[in-house]
């Protein structure tokens, strides 16, 4: 988070998740056509034969298509064909993050890695997941419909700057503000037990 990222101001982030524009994938429902060897590794390079898709146009377009079906399993989707791809993680990283205001009149918002941006919410929530042998983090925010982006480590690293303790029930919480919601990284003490 820089300071010219800061200086950039919530209205042109607005400007820019008013201008994309994704296939309605949600309400086509074409035949499916099979599986294709095309994979989003967890940092978010698509490969396609096991090759790096290089051509960022081509990996924009495809993300554009991309859907998260009720069995689990990751789609293209177009209206006359549904092909069956794999995801290691989240179809989207999460690589830059912009803050305006500060305290509960904090807002976040986000770039991933095809240029998609949004606004965390409560209608685009974040998310943390700890691994239960390593204790690592993975935070995750929703980007549309059912698809989230892995936060990138040093964006996440950015959010943890932003944090700060709130009793919630009883509990002593770590935590951060966006669009007037309080989204939880974890109980304090939990947190400084495994990042110390």
């Amino acid at each position: 988070m820089t300071e010219q990222n800061t200086q950039d101001g919530l209205s042109a982030i607005l400007q820019q998740i008013k201008g994309q524009k994704h296939p309605p994938v949600h309400l086509w429902n074409p035949d499916f056509c099979g599986d294709l060897d095309m994979r989003i590794a967890r940092d978010g390079t698509w490969f396609y034969l096991g090759s790096p898709i290089g051509r960022k146009p081509l990996v924009k377009l495809f993300s554009g298509v991309i859907r998260l079906d009720e069995d689990d399993k990751y789609y293209l989707v177009t209206p006359v064909e549904k092909i069956g791809i794999t995801v290691d993680d989240a179809p989207f990283v999460a690589v830059e993050m912009f803050c305006e205001g500060d305290g509960s009149d904090q807002i976040l918002s986000f770039r991933t890695n095809v240029d998609d941006f949004v606004i965390l919410d409560k209608d685009h929530p974040f998310r943390i997941e700890i691994d239960p042998d390593t204790k690592e983090p993975a935070p995750y925010i929703r980007i549309r419909a059912n698809l989230d982006a892995l936060i990138a480590r040093a964006v996440f690293y950015d959010i943890v700057n932003l944090a700060e303790e709130k009793l919630i029930d009883g509990k002593n919480l770590l935590g951060f503000w966006s669009s007037g919601e309080f989204f939880v990284l974890g109980p304090v003490d939990e947190i400084f037990e495994n990042y110390n």
